[in-house]
């Protein structure tokens, strides 16, 4: 039978995982839960499990694909701090509205022509976790031959700025 350390190392070996997230994978894997949390604090004081790096990670790979609205709810059901969360969102919500833009170009590529092809648009970017005003301004934009520059880019990041 496989140690408990050495299903923790298995696991972490395929992918990073939050503390959360492998504790809870662990437990379906000993009859003693109790020694759980010692493993995983070796493990952090080693360096070979970081919420932190998790949440990079992940973040990095997923943002090509999905909101950041997506991206937090993930990282919250995987256990991850809301602290850690925020700085790991930080680095691609800047980049929001240029990954919308994309998908949407990517899945429809022409400006919708009824209501009911636009509602399709829309929850499509929708049930990618983006936010109903980088929905609008996608999908809006589109429809008036409109680029997203860089500076409505910013806007992601911080959706307080005025861009008028």
């Amino acid at each position: 039978m496989v140690s408990l350390r050495n299903k923790a190392l298995q696991m972490l070996g395929r992918r990073d995982h939050s503390r959360a997230e492998l504790a809870q994978k662990l437990k379906a894997h000993t009859e003693k839960p109790e020694e759980i949390p010692a493993l995983l604090d070796d493990f952090e004081a080693r360096g070979w499990l970081s919420d932190s790096r998790f949440a990079e990670q992940w973040t990095h790979y997923r943002s090509q694909r999905y909101g950041v609205g997506r991206l937090k709810q993930e990282l919250r059901q995987r256990g991850v701090a809301s602290e850690i969360i925020d700085a790991s969102i930080e680095a691609v919500a800047e980049q929001e509205i240029e990954t919308a833009r994309r998908l949407w170009q990517k899945k429809f590529g022409q400006v919708a022509t009824d209501p009911k092809e636009r509602a399709k648009q829309l929850r499509f970017l929708a049930s990618r976790g983006f936010s109903t005003s980088v929905i609008y301004r996608v999908v809006s934009g589109a429809r008036d031959g409109y680029e997203v520059t860089e500076y409505e880019g910013e806007y992601a990041a911080n959706p307080d700025v005025d861009l008028d």
